[in-house]
């Protein structure tokens, strides 16, 4: 009797598991599927909440003007946003398409005149008396300067082309989070509410703290980080525009590139000032000079007051997830990267610090119990 109780029990393990790995592998299955169906939406998806976020103020303070019509006043924030990023994505392609459309009728008519540095090239600390070679060579004999460095050039060409590619996807999936971000805004409270059931079911009691925090923290980075290399990257890029600076759409994006990263714009405004301390006069020099430093130095002091909003993160933790978050997912990942890494940091101290108190708090209790029991 018990022979058989425990063949038919440990039949019924046996079946139970084929069954439960059967409906394991077709939950597998689904949920495998469904990420490959939405993959392309996540990114943008995931970019319109952080924007709706940070938008939503500026939104509803838009909404009493409008009358209580905050469809209206999320669709103006929205094609707003995209005005802001169109308008210099054409200025800087129409820069760069002239710059490659003048270099190839020059090329074309064979009249090929590149002005030869001046002494003060050669002054340069390091790397003058290389960069004057150079120059001197492409001045005199440009034949001989292409042909010697032809690899450093098609290397260069083919890096325009890939970020100019890139740039144009990016901008399509800005403009297309920033309708979704409309779209969210306009529902704020009902997917606010949502959202609030799935955090408390998941996170706690600490839901509410927590959308709080993550809040603050997406404001902060936006505004602190992101506004800020906007604003750095416009300032410089008007003085290259205003000077004629070669290439300067393609330099104005860099800029904004190594502003996001939180590495200093000096690393591109530095050359840009010496070719034109080479290449103008005294008054010009002086005056972009001025002008490109007070951009590249901006940060100093916009920094502190946009990020004082907020939430402070440190430095290494943006530089980290712009980085991490470019080489994953390409401009739009430099944005992306920062506010995420940025978000995990914050819940990361808040965890610690809250778990630290409530064991502070406990112990404190107990040793007021133990005290009254003495009593």
């Amino acid at each position: 009797m018990d022979r058989q109780t425990e063949q038919r029990q440990s039949k019924l393990f046996v079946n139970n598991m084929v069954e439960s790995a059967i409906r394991i592998g077709l939950l597998v299955l689904l949920l495998s599927f469904t990420y490959d169906i939405i993959k392309p939406f996540i990114i943008p998806v995931l970019w319109g909440a952080i924007i709706a976020v940070a938008l939503l103020p500026v939104t509803k303070k838009l909404e009493r003007s409008l009358g209580g019509k905050r469809g209206l006043a999320s669709t103006l924030v929205a094609l707003i946003g995209i005005s802001i990023l169109v308008i210099p994505f054409v200025l800087v392609s129409g820069s760069i398409y002239d710059g490659v459309a003048h270099t190839t009728e020059v090329l074309q008519s064979g009249e090929i005149k590149i002005p030869g540095p001046t002494n003060k090239i050669a002054e340069i600390p390091i790397i003058g008396d290389k960069l004057y070679s150079i120059w001197n060579l492409f001045a005199t004999n440009i034949e001989k300067g292409i042909q010697q460095f032809l690899p450093e050039i098609k290397g260069f060409l083919g890096t325009i082309a890939s970020i100019l590619g890139g740039a144009l996807t990016s901008l399509i999936m800005f403009i297309i989070s920033l309708a979704i971000a409309g779209g969210f805004m306009a529902h704020a409270e009902k997917i606010s509410g949502a959202l609030e059931t799935v955090a408390v079911r998941t996170v706690g009691k600490k839901a509410e703290q927590w959308a709080n925090l993550m809040a603050a923290t997406i404001r902060s980075v936006l505004l602190g980080v992101v506004g800020v290399a906007f604003i750095q990257s416009a300032i410089i890029g008007a003085a290259m525009f205003v000077f004629k600076v070669p290439a300067a759409g393609l330099l104005t994006l860099a800029t904004l590139i190594l502003c996001i990263a939180q590495l200093p714009a000096l690393l591109i405004v530095a050359p840009v000032i010496f070719y034109v301390y080479s290449t103008g006069d005294g008054t010009s020099t002086t005056i972009f000079t001025i002008w490109a430093l007070a951009g590249g130095l901006s940060d100093n002091f916009l920094k502190p007051m946009l990020m004082g909003r907020g939430v402070d993160v440190p430095m290494p933790i943006i530089l980290i997830g712009a980085i991490g978050g470019m080489l994953f997912a390409g401009i739009i990942g430099l944005f992306l990267g920062a506010i995420v890494l940025a978000i995990w940091y914050e819940l990361f101290l808040f965890w610690i610090n809250y778990e630290t108190q409530s064991e502070l708090t406990e112990l404190k209790q107990s040793k007021e119990e133990v005290e009254d029991y003495r009593i």
